[in-house]
């Protein structure tokens, strides 16, 4: 009788543990079952929006369900990550973000960075370019140091504060030896008021990308003066850009955006997420409209990779953040 009754309680548990792994299977399996809220912390047709937008339109036929972009501006890009931040950790809320979320908490605007997320994957990063107008004197980022070195204190550097492009003027000074008293930053609130300021001859320099700016280069509306990267840019508009590395210029400078979660997202839904923006990077017509009309190379990263990515990203940022009052 003993044995007949312990047989039948080790069968028991065996059954139970089996419908426990079952279930759990399930719900992994079953997930997504309805559309994912994709938060963009940043105005429709800008090139954050952009790129978000197309990648998404792939991942989402790897999920089977659709992905709904929503643009969530305001408080510095901080308004749409504190959204997702705030939301439940179910996977069916996530934010495309890039290195503005360390910036913020950097700059003192935020009390939370990366590690406030459950970070999915790197999908694209989009090196940055010195850019100037057609009838200025400098040709190209090399020439920088020499004109404020003829015109010290009037030279006119645009910038959005607490933004990448700020941080990018503070990395490349000090990559050039140029001292920030030689030089006037001037503030604006967004990007396409320093556009209008560039094209208006208002200052000297701005910083401009590929993603924003492709058709601008090809008609001659702006001069990019190199990008900051080892390797040239590819696309008809681009490919003539030389790189700060063939300028002699130690630098290396790009907006990396990525798809964040709320933290405490289980893994298992993070795994399927990055599993579909992967597999969206791998379709060569998404590729192509990346690289050569978005200047945006598909750098996908997942896991420790990425973590570790994320973790040298806001140290970097911090060190360049020494020379910035706040």
């Amino acid at each position: 009788m003993y044995h007949k009754k312990h047989l039948a309680l080790a069968l028991a548990s065996a059954i139970a543990a089996t419908a426990s792994m079952v279930s759990f299977s399930a719900v992994a399996d079953d997930y997504p079952e309805r559309d994912i809220r994709l938060v963009i912390p940043y105005g429709a047709g800008g090139p954050t929006d952009i790129i978000f937008r197309q990648i998404a339109r792939e991942a989402e036929k790897e999920l089977g369900v659709s992905i709904v972009p929503v643009n969530m501006t305001g408080a510095g890009a901080t308004l749409g990550s504190r959204n997702v931040k705030d939301s439940d950790p179910d996977g069916y809320t996530i934010l495309g973000g890039h290195d503005n979320i360390a910036l913020s908490y950097i700059a003192g605007m935020v009390d939370y960075s990366y590690d406030a997320f459950s970070p999915v994957a790197r999908v694209t990063q989009t090196f940055n370019m010195p850019t100037t107008y057609p009838g200025h004197p400098v040709q190209d980022a090399s020439e920088i140091p020499q004109y404020i070195e003829d015109h010290p204190g009037e030279v006119k550097f645009s910038m959005i504060p607490t933004s990448t492009d700020h941080f990018f003027w503070m990395q490349m000074f000090d990559a050039m030896d140029i001292d920030l008293d030689d030089v006037k930053l001037i503030s604006y609130p967004d990007t396409t008021e320093q556009m209008s300021a560039l094209m208006a001859e208002e200052i000297d320099f701005t910083i401009t990308n590929a993603a924003c700016c492709s058709s601008f280069y090809a008609d001659g509306t702006f001069r990019p003066l190199g990008v900051a990267h080892s390797e040239r840019l590819s696309g008809e508009a681009l490919k003539d850009i030389p790189t700060f590395n063939e300028m002699g210029i130690q630098m290396e400078s790009a907006t990396s955006r990525g798809i964040f979660a709320p933290q405490g997202t289980p893994q298992e839904r993070i795994d399927i997420l990055a599993d579909a923006f992967e597999k969206a990077l791998e379709n060569e017509e998404l590729r192509e409209k990346l690289i050569t009309e978005l200047g945006s190379e598909p750098n996908f990263l997942a896991g420790e990779e990425y973590q570790e990515f994320l973790t040298a990203n806001q140290e970097a940022l911090e060190k360049v953040a020494e020379n910035i009052s706040f």
